[in-house]
């Protein structure tokens, strides 16, 4: 592999995967990081991208390796590139929407330190610009796309 050397300095990229239920009372699954930044607080299953891959591929891989579930349908919720969303340094996230049934057997994995689903109405503080990721999940999720199959009766 070739090494380049840029005028310009370049940001990192990471992809982020909001999992949610179809219940009557939509589940999320979070993440307790389990290293810095943010070590201890909950967040979205995500991490850098490597080189090989398409945001979408890292935001399946990163979702597996952090929880152990598997998803293959992902929909782009959008791109976060606040100046300061990640104290590590400059860093753009694509974050995804998955949507599944029910709750699913997970485990933190990786470096996450646990996997919990929680009631979309009882989530607890999220870190870095989650909270923002986790509105606009909703306002997907909730919109009448048909190709996941919701009913909002």
């Amino acid at each position: 592999m070739s090494i380049y050397t840029y005028k310009y300095p370049r940001p990192a990229v990471t992809a982020d995967c909001v999992v949610m239920t179809k219940e009557a009372v939509p589940q999320v699954l979070l993440i307790e990081r389990g290293i810095d930044p943010y070590k201890g607080c909950w967040a979205f299953p995500g991490g850098f991208m490597n080189m090989d891959e398409t945001t979408e591929q890292c935001a399946i891989r990163e979702l597996e390796e952090e929880t152990g579930l598997k998803v293959s349908k992902i929909q782009q919720i959008g791109a976060y590139s606040k100046v300061d969303r990640d104290p590590r340094g400059r860093t753009i996230t694509v974050a995804y929407l998955a949507i599944v049934d029910a709750p699913i057997s997970v485990k933190g994995q990786d470096d996450a330190a646990k996997a919990q689903w929680f009631p979309i109405n009882e989530l607890p503080p999220l870190a870095f610009d989650h909270e923002d990721i986790m509105q606009d999940a909703i306002a997907l999720y909730n919109n009448d796309d048909e190709s996941w199959g919701l009913s909002h009766a």
